[in-house]
């Protein structure tokens, strides 16, 4: 099975996605700049939101460049992770509305700790197809960084019973650990050429 379809799709589905969350950015019926202060969590759970569905679609993009062909279980895999993806603007909008309370933003890590989950099962379906030879295995070796974000996520989530603001700082953190796309793959990409 080719790479491809798999590949439109799920940029299909990640374009829904955020076209989803920047649906929830309203204007403020007022005309003053005081206004716009309301506005201040819904747009940073945007742009924290926007950021993560961002960094998943540039390393699944590199993620796919080291595949050759797809089969059921990776298939199956991929839609895993899209389907926890889709779930991210809910609990975006929800957080933004209730300004960062403690349920929001325990759902809101839910929503993050379940793609990097599924994103993991998504690069060991990968492996498995491709062998444990095969280039994504030598590249991501033990995959210490994929596992520190899934450890990072359920920390975040305790914490959010102390302070819902340190949940919030530890999702930025991971954020700007995967900023840059996977450096281990990265390599692989500029080695071999364009990546499209």
């Amino acid at each position: 099975m080719e790479k491809d379809r798999l590949g439109a799709f799920s940029d299909g589905v990640v374009a829904i996605i955020i076209t989803i969350m920047v649906l929830e950015l309203k204007a403020p019926h007022s005309a003053e700049w005081a206004a716009l202060v309301a506005l201040v969590p819904t747009f940073a759970s945007y742009v924290l939101s926007f950021l993560y569905i961002a960094i998943y679609w540039n390393n699944h993009h590199h993620l796919l460049y080291t595949v050759a062909r797809v089969n059921g279980l990776v298939l199956w895999a991929n839609t895993h992770l899209l389907f926890w993806l889709s779930l991210i603007p809910f609990a975006t909008a929800w957080m933004a509305d209730n300004h960062f309370a403690l349920a929001p933003t325990i759902l809101y890590g839910v929503a993050l700790l379940m793609p990097a989950i599924a994103y993991y099962l998504l690069t060991l379906a990968i492996i498995r197809a491709e062998g444990g030879a095969s280039v994504l295995a030598g590249a991501l070796g033990r995959d210490v960084k994929g596992k520190m974000s899934i450890a990072l996520y359920a920390l975040a989530l305790a914490a959010a019973f102390a302070s819902p603001w340190f949940a919030i700082a530890i999702y930025v953190l991971v954020a700007l650990m995967w900023l840059a796309p996977d450096p281990r793959i990265e390599r692989l990409v500029g080695e071999g050429g364009d990546a499209s």
